[in-house]
């Protein structure tokens, strides 16, 4: 562990010790609340209130990761007409893999399997939709390395960590599919969307215009 780990408490890294693989990591983020307020809080809010909206959800997973070995390696998924939603991707065998906090349950685990990190982004497109059944993904980010913000130790400060969320939406992205396919993308089917909606919090909900 790094010298910020000093800033944890016991209950916290019994927590950490227990979500030793990237799936428990994702297991831990599907039983608690999605958060609906704007505001975005450290790894220990989110065990604190036990409830995240995707950007605090994949803060708490890079935090994780990084107790078990990995790059704390967040990546934004660029949408129109949509929320973003934010990532963390680690990498197994040069593979890629994601663990993410969803009000959709399309959006969440993605088994590292994928050679890049764009073939990770795309195995999100089908599933990414709003509530009106479009599909909405346009783009991602390059990766944001946590690490450069233990100065301020993200993992457990008290203030609010909107201005990371800032500087991962000005990272480059890259585009996904171009204008022309765009405007011939189909609907997603009613079952899908009624699938992705599952337990949802309508709070959270982005409204389409």
């Amino acid at each position: 562990m790094d010298k910020y780990s000093e800033n944890w408490l016991a209950d916290e890294l019994a927590l950490l010790k227990e979500l030793n693989h990237p799936m428990k990591i994702q297991q831990y983020l599907d039983t608690i609340e999605y958060d609906s307020k704007t505001d975005t809080r450290s790894p220990r809010y989110v065990m604190i209130e036990k409830s995240a909206h995707c950007f605090e959800g994949a803060m708490f997973a890079a935090a994780c990761l990084q107790n078990i070995g990995y790059k704390p390696l967040i990546l934004d998924l660029r949408a129109v007409n949509d929320d973003d939603h934010v990532i963390a991707v680690f990498q197994k065998n040069n593979l890629w893999g994601s663990i993410a906090k969803s009000n959709f349950t399309t959006l969440r685990y993605r088994e590292p399997v994928y050679k890049s990190l764009r073939e990770l982004a795309m195995s999100y497109f089908d599933f990414y939709f709003n509530t009106a059944g479009q599909k909405t993904l346009r783009e991602y980010s390059i990766p944001l390395n946590l690490s450069k913000y233990n100065h301020i130790d993200w993992k457990t400060t008290d203030a609010d960590m909107e201005h990371i969320g800032d500087k991962l939406d000005r990272l480059k992205h890259y585009p996904l599919i171009g204008n022309e396919a765009a405007s011939e993308l189909s609907e997603v089917s009613p079952y899908l969307v009624e699938a992705g909606l599952m337990g949802s919090n309508p709070e959270g909900l982005f409204k389409p215009e």
